[in-house]
């Protein structure tokens, strides 16, 4: 058969850590995952042999096709609240943009979502105020999308990771109905996303202009390493326990978290409770313990199969424990589809999708 590539689904996602792939049973829901793999970031020869692995046969186009996951350096995922009253303005939403945001609209592909539901935000009804304004610049989506081709990957979806996982992040919290206001960070080389998210959708969002890096120099200062190239490889090895150190290396970030959380508790008289890291190395993972601990309050911990399960996908036993990191779970997030319902409870009948 011509299409019997189309059997199958994939899925890819490139972040600052890895490049994650996944394999599933069908295109659409509802299906089976049935591989997971991943390889590192910028190594062309590696990322090959993964698309070998996850599609051993080659598809006739010579392309793997998947819905792509990306982490772009300039992403804009950003909450605000409109000014209804000056929505039909020319100038006002340029002015949003270069005030609010500092960037240039015409430069930039620019969505605008419900920040309750993530569906699109419709400006003739503007029914709400509260939204979510999402995009990338133009000329990295087609530098992307060249540099996916040149990979064997072509992208039948492109989308912001970030967006997907805390649309799957409101979605697990709905689903454990868990009422606990979340802080989620995806902490980069050189700069930090922070939300704080509910089941009710994301509550705020703010960039943080210091990511790892930042850290290093701490690193060189504290064990008196004689340059900035050495504590760089020792603070991303594992060789070197840095969780004592975890207080003074995350010491600025927290300063900026301790701001967004304050304004936000006494914005809505609701306490945040827990803390997910999503974007970290396995050997950085104890950021996420240290900076709950230092901000007093608990590590999430996501447990997928159940809830992937309300959306139709099932997970087998052998890559239960794959999913239970959390640095998959940006990748489990763009194969879900939503139909703004809370999803059935685990066990329950599952109700059809909106088509």
């Amino acid at each position: 058969m011509l299409f019997s590539q189309k059997t199958k689904g994939f899925f890819v996602e490139f972040n600052d850590q890895a490049v994650m792939l996944a394999r599933t049973s069908a295109v659409t829901l509802p299906f089976a995952v049935e591989d997971m793999r991943e390889c590192p970031p910028n190594d062309p020869a590696a990322l090959e042999e993964a698309i070998k692995q996850i599609q051993p046969k080659r598809s006739p186009s010579g392309y793997l096709h998947a819905a792509v996951g990306v982490y772009s350096g300039k992403r804009l995922v950003r909450r605000h609240a409109l000014e209804l009253k000056r929505l039909k303005e020319a100038g006002y939403f340029p002015e949003v943009f270069s005030q609010q945001f500092r960037i240039e609209q015409d430069k930039y592909f620019i969505a605008i979502l419900n920040a309750s539901d993530g569906s699109d935000y419709d400006l003739n009804k503007a029914a709400t105020k509260d939204v979510l304004f999402c995009g990338m610049p133009n000329d990295e989506i087609v530098t992307l999308q060249t540099s996916l081709l040149a990979s064997g990957i072509y992208p039948e979806r492109l989308e912001l990771g970030t967006v997907s996982m805390l649309g799957g992040v409101v979605d697990c919290l709905n689903f454990t109905k868990s009422k606990t206001p979340t802080l989620v960070l995806e902490i980069g080389t050189d700069s930090t996303h922070s939300f704080i998210v509910s089941a009710g959708g994301v509550e705020a969002s703010r960039p943080i202009p210091q990511g790892l890096d930042a850290m290093v120099p701490i690193v060189q200062k504290e064990l008196g390493l004689k340059d900035e190239e050495s504590a760089k490889k020792l603070f991303y090895s594992n060789t070197f326990d840095f969780t004592g150190m975890g207080p003074l290396l995350t010491k600025r970030l927290l300063k900026e978290l301790q701001s967004s959380i304050g304004f936000y508790e006494v914005q809505t008289g609701q306490s945040v409770g827990q803390v997910l890291t999503t974007q970290l190395s396995p050997k950085l993972a104890w950021l996420d313990a240290a900076i709950a601990s230092a901000l007093g309050i608990t590590s999430l911990k996501l447990d997928p199969a159940a809830w992937l399960h309300s959306r139709q996908i099932s997970l087998p036993d052998m890559l239960a424990k794959n999913a239970q990191d959390i640095r998959w779970f940006g990748l489990l997030s763009l194969m879900a589809h939503y139909n703004n319902t809370v999803p059935a409870a685990h066990g329950a009948p599952v109700p059809e999708e909106k088509k």
